[in-house]
């Protein structure tokens, strides 16, 4: 059993925490800047992170699906805490896994795909063979990524998105919900819709 912080204690930290208790894994309490209201897991509220707290819970798991803000948080507090795979995910024996990473329910990934830091799997997603993604990557419920595709760091692949093989997806990228993505996508666009309307990206 190991035991872990969390850090945001609401949305996507309910589907980690199911993991967790699916694994028979310890959850010591939160740090939010303010004590929440709404309690569902009995966690205990460790105050606002900062980084004498973070140093007493090594494994401590950013829940925020916000690509940028969950990069922020791992990189300011030097995070290394082992990536959280729901027990109903389907993984070859041959991937490379990176750090801070969670897979969600039934996710499927297969072999020899490579998946980054701080990146997020989430419910029924499938990562086919030889797919990269780099860090911070955010895959969608149901999304499908086929043989050979490479997503760059900080992209979010919509939900029920496919992605056709050997297609190269760049960095800062939204795919929005849906799309059947055919050609590649360069750096800082946005693409909705199944025929791919795109526009440049906005910080």
């Amino acid at each position: 059993m190991t035991d872990f912080a969390i850090i945001a204690y609401s949305g996507h930290a309910y589907v980690v925490l199911d993991s967790l208790k699916a694994l028979g894994e310890n959850v010591l309490g939160y740090f939010e800047q303010t004590q929440k209201e709404l309690n569902p897991y009995s966690l205990v509220h460790l105050g606002p992170e900062s980084t004498d707290l973070i140093q007493k819970y090594p494994n401590t798991f950013v829940c925020i699906g916000d690509n940028q803000q969950r990069k922020k948080l791992i990189e300011k507090y030097n995070l290394t805490c082992a990536s959280i795979i729901d027990p109903s995910a389907l993984l070859s024996e041959h991937f490379e896994l990176g750090k801070n990473t969670f897979i969600g329910r039934r996710v499927t990934v297969n072999s020899m795909a490579s998946v980054g830091n701080g990146v997020i799997l989430n419910t029924n997603s499938v990562i086919e063979h030889d797919c990269i993604l780099a860090d911070y990557v955010h895959i969608a419920p149901g999304a499908v990524l086929c043989g050979n595709v490479n997503v760059g760091a900080g992209s979010i692949i919509g939900a029920n998105s496919t992605i056709i093989p050997n297609i190269s997806i760049g960095t800062n990228v939204v795919v929005g919900a849906g799309a059947v993505v055919t050609k590649d996508i360069p750096d800082n666009h946005v693409f909705i819709g199944k025929t791919l309307k795109e526009r440049k990206w906005k910080n």
